[in-house]
């Protein structure tokens, strides 16, 4: 069968080993549209909408072949013309539809509804670019735009459009689709992304800088515009309204395509509405139906019972606020019904300020709106709801305990084995078969465990990974890592509460360690990733501090052959699928109480490296699953940090002024530190640490050097390690995102499943 050597034939007169990557990719690309338009959508009755404003997808070109379950195939004769798929996928752009966990959560769950066939499409937006690519420039982020949309992309335009009513002007919208394939499917779902012809990057000037004021050319430019400034806040709203009232106006279509009379839309629709930023998705639904002749207590009805709702925070700011001033500014007409809406819930809870929608400061809590008019309110980890029930959403949850479940969240094993780790994944079928790759089921992986000649074949495949990821970051960062060294890795969105400064701080420990004659008997590299946002300050600093100690130490050379600090560029999902399989240590070190879930820990666990976390988010329930000895405990519990806020406990100065703690906070000010950095920066982390630490990074540190030594010590004994790995493999499954889709249909979405 060659699919491939067939297309180019006809289309470029060449034979595969003639053609460059360029066009083995766009041939590729064209085989894989092909296919998929071949596949009919659903014609189920009821259809779930999943809104999200991130859909963080990655590269497709692997993953749509995995799943039409040609890769084998195209492999194979790429492999006979000397061709490598990894080097054609550097011909791919990296969607830039999504920034953190949220969105690569919604990829993974779009790709989990087609798996299991579910009719189901994502609504979001298509931006041109990017949160932004990072750039490294004097040891600091900088920030450039980051394109994608080249011509030879995933995007298909739509025949549709809508138009969307702001207060000055009304905009028409052009839909784009990106086909989502199921795991060996007969059908396609959609991702559907709305966007504006008028949209233009010309308007973008130094970095990432652009005019926020003119709409028309700037709604979908980007994925969240720096909002630190008004125009910033107002286009936030416009992009969030955008996306709503095209997706409201896309399910009332295909409802009334289908036979919708519109009274029963709750029969045809729901809506999963991914954290708060589609929540306006509510008041738009009822004013489109009211527009069609639907009294509004009954358009409220219908879209409270056709309405989920997701929270992914416990951090009480990241839970959105708009003014009232803005809304009226850019959308009076919802802002009207949002008052109506309130006004109901005031009257029937008039002694409970803290469930109303419009608060007393004149502000519209898009989370209170979703709770109130949805039906289903999820957390995303057991901690996480538990937290949401007994503290951040109580008073929701006295008057609603029904509407609260927990769906903890999921990863795709297609992409994170199959794709990431091919060698693991063809090792897996070889010792439990080929079932895993449909029902996620490892479980008997654990009865090699202790078996000699798998878990010598389990560290040759990780080193195999450490040479590809050697290889990654020389091409692409000019880096040269030591394979030989524990990867210790951290690779999040860059956060207080995620707490890579703590993890900073242990570098300084080790440094200083390895500078007073105590030599690591096996070399460390540690590795960060991840992004700060523009207007996000400390977390900014905290890359600087990285970045300095990173070059501070490659320059000792009485260090530099122990332990090395890596800043990967530009972190994003083909990063991922190299820095996932060939990690060791796997730094989930988040302030117990903060973090949602996480799906790194998962992914990580899933590739054989072992958790050293705290006991936050999903990491409780992978500490359940593999038991104590497969894991690497510390930290203050989630009720001891909790209380901690509520009496305002933690006093930072009381930590830094210890013997242990002191010299490493103060090592951020050295004269050497200073030497290579920016010193209005170090200084003011340093600062930070010692006056606010407002997410406890020094709480725990004492606790985290302790493990971590313990876990370092531990990795010399690898027939051991490898046992624990093993034992994380085997138990991974849980973590499947089709495992979580799957109770999301059983619990809240109630559609037909048409799993193959």
């Amino acid at each position: 069968m060659n699919i491939l050597g067939n297309y180019v034939t006809t289309h470029f007169n060449k034979s595969l080993n003639e053609c460059t990557e360029q066009e083995l990719y766009k041939a590729l690309l064209d085989i894989v549209r092909e296919r998929s338009r071949e596949l009919p959508t659903h014609n189920d009755k009821k259809k779930l909408y999943y809104f999200s404003a991130e859909f963080l997808i990655g590269k497709l070109l692997s993953n749509n072949l995995l799943n039409l379950g040609i890769y084998d195939a195209i492999n194979a004769e790429l492999q006979a013309a000397g061709k490598n798929i990894m080097d054609i996928e550097q011909a791919e752009n990296e969607p830039s539809l999504g920034n953190g966990g949220l969105g690569r959560l919604a990829a993974c769950f779009v790709d989990s509804i087609a798996t299991l066939g579910i009719n189901g499409d994502g609504v979001g937006l298509n931006y041109h670019f990017g949160l932004f690519r990072q750039v490294f420039k004097d040891n600091q982020q900088t920030a450039i735009p980051d394109p994608w949309l080249t011509g030879d992309d995933w995007t298909i335009k739509n025949e549709k459009s809508y138009s969307v009513p702001f207060k000055k002007f009304t905009l028409t919208s052009t839909l784009y689709d990106i086909d989502v394939l199921g795991y060996q499917q007969d059908k396609r779902n959609r991702l559907r992304l709305f966007d504006l012809d008028t949209v233009t990057p010309n308007i973008i000037e130094e970095g990432i800088t652009f005019d926020k004021h003119n709409i028309e050319e700037n709604l979908t430019l980007f994925l969240y515009p720096d909002d630190s400034d008004h125009a910033g806040e107002l286009l936030r709203i416009y992009q969030q309204y955008f996306m709503v009232s095209n997706g409201a106006q896309l399910i009332i279509d295909e409802a009334i395509a289908k036979g919708s009379n519109l009274h029963d839309l709750a029969d045809y629709a729901v809506i999963q509405i991914n954290d708060t930023h589609p929540a306006l998705v509510i008041p738009e639904m009822i004013r489109l139906l009211g527009e069609r002749g639907i009294e509004f207590d009954e358009a409220v009805d219908i879209v409270q019972s056709m309405t989920a709702f997701t929270n992914h925070t416990i951090l009480a700011e990241a839970l959105e606020k708009w003014p009232v001033a803005d809304l009226e500014e850019v959308i009076p007409n919802i802002m009207a019904i949002l008052r109506n809406l309130d006004a109901r819930k005031k009257a029937q809870f008039p002694n409970n300020p803290q469930v109303t929608i419009i608060d007393d400061q004149g502000r519209v809590h898009m989370a209170h709106l979703s709770i109130h008019y949805g039906y289903s309110v999820n957390g995303v980890a057991a901690l996480h709801t538990d937290i949401l029930k007994s503290s951040e959403l109580k008073a929701f949850y006295d008057i609603y305990p029904e509407k609260f479940n927990n769906k903890t969240n999921g990863i795709t094993f297609r992409r994170w084995i199959m794709d990431a780790n091919p060698e693991l994944a063809a090792y897996l079928d070889e010792l439990i078969g080929t079932n895993w790759h449909k029902d996620s089921d490892l479980t008997s992986l654990a009865a090699f465990a202790n078996d000699g000649q798998v878990k010598e074949r389990l560290s040759e495949i990780k080193r195999n990974n450490k040479l590809k990821l050697k290889k990654h970051l020389q091409d692409t960062m000019n880096v040269t890592v030591n394979e030989n060294s524990i990867f210790d890795i951290q690779i999040k969105r860059m956060h207080e509460y995620k707490r890579q400064q703590m993890n900073a701080l242990y570098v300084i420990h080790k440094y200083l360690d390895i500078k007073s004659g105590n030599i690591p008997a096996t070399p460390i590299t540690v590795m960060f990733g991840g992004k700060a946002a523009p207007a996000y300050t400390i977390a900014q600093d905290v890359i600087h501090l990285i970045l300095t100690l990173s070059e501070l130490i490659a320059k000792d050379p009485a260090v530099s052959p122990h332990l090395q600090v890596v800043m990967v560029e530009n972190y994003n999902v083909s990063h991922a699928q190299y820095l996932i399989p060939a990690c060791d240590i796997s730094e989930q070190i988040s302030l117990a109480s903060k973090e949602a879930s996480g799906t790194g820990n998962m992914k990580f666990m899933l590739n054989g490296a072992l958790t050293l976390g705290t006991m936050d988010g999903a990491n409780v329930e992978i500490h359940g699953l593999v038991g104590d000895d497969n894991i690497y405990i510390f930290g203050k519990e989630s009720d001891e940090i909790i209380k901690l806020y509520e009496t305002k406990g933690y006093v930072s100065r009381d930590y830094y002024e210890t013997e242990v703690i002191k010299p490493l906070v103060d090592f951020i000010v050295s004269e050497e530190m200073l030497a290579l950095g920016n010193e209005e920066r170090l200084s003011r982390l340093h600062n930070e640490l010692i006056v606010k630490d407002w997410f406890m990074t020094l709480i725990d540190l004492v606790e985290y050097i302790a493990v971590k030594e313990q876990m370092l010590a531990d990795y010399e004994n690898q027939s051991d390690w490898v046992t624990k790995a093993i034992h994380n493999i085997a138990r991974a499954g849980f973590f499947s995102s089709d495992r979580t889709i799957a109770q999301y249909n059983e619990d809240i979405w109630h559609l037909a499943e048409n799993r193959k």
